[in-house]
């Protein structure tokens, strides 16, 4: 497992690996952080706010969160810079640093990716919501490209999209096990009537 220096973006929302998050960025700390990543060609983190506010003083987060790269970025016609975080690999915060800016820099672990899991069959009607979720969606989720036959694939964007509570989502993103996260989606989509 390797270690990373990364900039931290706390935010109201949990990103997995493979998944995208269109963002608005307008705060001076996270406009320096973008160009200075791009100059780079840095990533750096997203993390759920377990306390806290997404803009003004620095955020307390959870520690486990999802490196990013920028993969499209543009000025938004009210002048914002927009950019498509594109999620590459989970980490753990090992320790953390909130600078006079209030942007938060952490040194953490990477997690290793989930290797790729045949769909189990008792999981088609779950790939079947989120194909018809996907019918549904714009930019960037008509850009992505689909993996119906891969469980982790599957769990980690119904997790990601699932109007679920965001705490429910951080825990799916800390689970290891893409069937586990399978299981527990499929109970959920029951309970809300999804299908």
């Amino acid at each position: 497992m390797s270690t990373l220096t990364i900039p931290l973006f706390p935010l109201h929302a949990v990103l997995f690996p493979g998944g995208a998050l269109p963002l608005r960025i307008f705060e001076p700390r996270y406009l320096d952080m973008i160009s200075g990543c791009m100059k780079e060609d840095k990533g750096f983190g997203v993390c759920l706010i377990r306390d806290g506010s997404e803009i003004g003083k620095a955020a307390d987060t959870y520690d486990t969160g999802t490196l990013i790269e920028i993969c499209y970025f543009s000025k938004q016609p009210d002048g914002l810079l927009g950019i498509t975080a594109c999620g590459q690999q989970r980490f753990k915060i090992t320790s953390r640093e909130v600078q006079s800016n209030q942007l938060t820099m952490a040194e953490v672990t990477l997690l290793d990716n989930e290797a790729t899991c045949p769909l189990p069959e008792k999981f088609n009607s779950a790939a079947n919501v989120l194909r018809n979720l996907f019918e549904q969606l714009g930019y960037p989720f008509v850009k992505m490209e689909k993996k119906y036959d891969d469980a982790s694939w599957v769990g980690s964007r119904l997790a990601e999209l699932l109007p679920v509570r965001l705490e429910k989502k951080q825990y799916f993103l800390q689970l290891d096990d893409p069937i586990q996260r399978l299981e527990q989606l499929s109970a959920l989509l029951e309970d809300l009537d999804i299908r």
